[in-house]
């Protein structure tokens, strides 16, 4: 946890200035004054929540392995699984904070991201979540059009 956790958030407290817990106070208080802060706390968090997540899986499978025979059966196999999809997780939320925290990342400086620098973010989802309103001239469900 020390490797991939302790490390990033020391980038993140040396590009800041502050320690992790103020950045995280100063991002809640005040989500648009800089929205690379605001975005680098949220990550960092889900980075937290999966290391966690990676802790208490492999402690599941020690607890198992330690308690087991030579032979390791079907259910240890699948805590082991839980394990390797949890490091995937974990890698894959530091890799998108290492991003956040490199200024000159690709994609940071791309007809993309000028784009949405220059129009903002999208506040609504990009695809309709409701029905479109029903004409009035349509005829109404379950009844019949013939009369």
């Amino acid at each position: 946890m020390d490797d991939v956790v302790g490390v990033l958030t020391a980038q993140i407290e040396a590009r800041f200035g502050m320690s992790i817990d103020h950045l995280k106070a100063a991002a809640t208080a005040a989500p648009a004054a800089n929205s690379d802060a605001t975005d680098i706390v949220k990550w960092h968090g889900m980075l937290l929540e999966s290391q966690a997540a990676l802790d208490r899986a492999e402690d599941a499978l020690v607890a198992v392995l330690e308690s087991q025979p030579s032979e390791v059966d079907d259910p240890t196999m699948e805590l082991s699984h839980r394990v390797d999809k949890a490091v995937t997780v974990r890698d894959g939320r530091a890799m998108v904070v290492r991003w956040l925290l490199d200024p000159t990342a690709v994609g940071k400086h791309d007809q993309a991201a000028r784009l949405l620098a220059r129009f903002g973010q999208r506040q609504g989802p990009a695809v309709p979540t409701s029905p479109a309103p029903r004409p009035a001239t349509a005829p109404q469900p379950g009844k019949s059009l013939a009369r």
